[in-house]
């Protein structure tokens, strides 16, 4: 391995990458380079709907890297080349893709002259441009030219070297709860159309469960863009008309001097508020989670975890669930109200007759393989499917063990540190082929 100064230049985007992709990485780049004073780590991230604005205060607590960029400034250093601090380069780099537009790989990487590799969960671009893959699954490779599968290398999944530093006794310490208690884990989302409806089915589901379930303890995983005066806006019905129509019950916020805060239900249980992110740590050690749909799903799939997804319906574009002229019909402010009312319904038994899957891991499995509830479902509802599969575990031991298969065996962030490496280390090999396949 070469000892010549290295810059290792990461692009990465929200908080799913930056907590599944990029720390697993860092961490095993750091691990292997013999001479970690010669190799110096940088993030940048790129604008991202999904960003939660702590990415680059989550960046800076990782040890391994050295600086942080925070996506605003972007497209300037895209533009002039010069980044909001000034930084220097070292001639030899690298340039990683760990989230975000393929694209910008190649282009940072054209400004500082380095050479590129790109992280493809499930489609490579730019084959001819790019100088190495390192893919998930080997169905990426079948994707690309002919004349450009030697790029390619697999592997592995990188969701699937996730790990917690913390054990179930520190965590029922900061929860304040006996280890042996049960805890079920609640992830109602970040955006308001996901925390409007999210919100109070979890709290109403909580309050149907207390009475069959009184010795479990109930958490939300709050997203780092929340606050908790937002959070709890969410419980209140002059600020959310949604929880009347999903009869979400009479919460108080409530934040003591000390331990957590939590949201106490008027005759049921508190439901503790969890603001450290990623909070990784406190859902690998939860019996069960309920969540949304989106990264949620892939984080716990890579954690084993068992889960029930919601998806409600009480407050749904379902047209936006389609291309086309539904598609584009949803957009226009007079058909809107008119679709939520007429359209909407249809549209919604359309998706479940289909047997459309959302939730990751069933789109991995091309089946379920954890449950989806979909429609204007009801707490009772939801709080039965969550009882049944407490009251038989074997069913939450054969769920967890089907979501560690589909995820892969660990080693891939190895695999990827070792394909970074290589390319730092193979300057012979010349430029990349400038001929894009796009």
């Amino acid at each position: 391995m070469t000892t010549a100064p290295t810059d290792i230049v990461i692009l990465s985007n929200g908080p799913g990458e930056v907590a599944t992709w990029v720390k697993p990485v860092v961490r095993s780049l750091h691990q292997k380079a013999a001479d970690t004073g010669s190799l110096r780590i940088s993030v940048i991230l790129s604008p991202c709907p999904h960003a939660s604005g702590q990415e680059p205060t989550i960046l800076q607590n990782y040890p391994e890297v050295d600086r942080v960029q925070s996506a605003p400034y972007f497209f300037k250093f895209l533009l002039t080349g010069k980044t909001a601090d000034d930084w220097d380069w070292h001639p030899q780099g690298v340039v990683v893709f760990l989230g975000g537009d393929q694209a910008f790989t190649w282009l940072v990487a054209k400004r500082l002259g380095y050479r590129t590799v790109i992280y493809a969960e499930w489609e490579a671009r730019w084959s001819g441009l790019i100088d190495r893959f390192g893919i998930m699954q080997s169905e990426v490779v079948k994707k690309a030219p002919a004349r450009h599968r030697d790029k390619f290398t697999e592997v592995g999944d990188l969701m699937a070297d996730v790990q917690t530093t913390a054990d179930r006794t520190e965590i029922s310490a900061a929860l304040d709860i006996s280890p042996d208690t049960d805890l079920i884990g609640f992830l109602p989302g970040s955006k308001p159309t996901k925390l409007g409806p999210g919100i109070p089915l979890c709290l109403a589901i909580a309050q149907s469960l207390y009475a069959h379930n009184p010795n479990t303890q109930y958490v939300i995983g709050v997203a780092p863009n929340l606050t908790l005066a937002d959070l709890a806006r969410y419980t209140d019905p002059t600020h959310n008309p949604l929880v009347p129509i999903i009869e979400g019950p009479e919460t108080t916020l409530v934040t003591p001097p000390t331990g957590l805060p939590y949201l106490q239900i008027l005759d049921g249980p508190r439901i503790l508020l969890w603001q450290r992110f990623p909070a990784l740590d406190l859902f690998s050690q939860c019996k069960l989670c309920l969540t949304t749909v989106g990264a949620n799903t892939a984080q716990l799939g890579a954690l084993a975890v068992p889960m029930i997804v919601l998806l409600p319906t009480q407050q749904f574009d379902g047209l936006k669930l389609w291309d086309g002229v539904p598609g584009l019909l949803a957009q226009l402010p007079g058909v809107r109200a008119i679709a939520r009312k007429y359209i909407n319904p249809l549209i919604i038994k359309g998706v479940q007759k289909s047997n459309r899957l959302f939730a990751w891991p069933n789109i991995w499995a091309k089946r379920e393989v954890v449950p989806e509830l979909l429609g204007p479902i009801t707490a009772q509802q939801a709080s039965e499917v969550v009882r049944d599969h407490l009251a038989h575990p074997e069913k939450l031991t054969a769920m967890s063990q089907t979501l560690r298969e589909l995820r892969g065996p660990a080693g891939a962030a190895d695999k990827m540190a070792n394909l970074i490496l290589e390319v730092v280390n193979y300057p012979e090999q010349g430029l990349a082929d400038t001929t894009s396949d796009e």
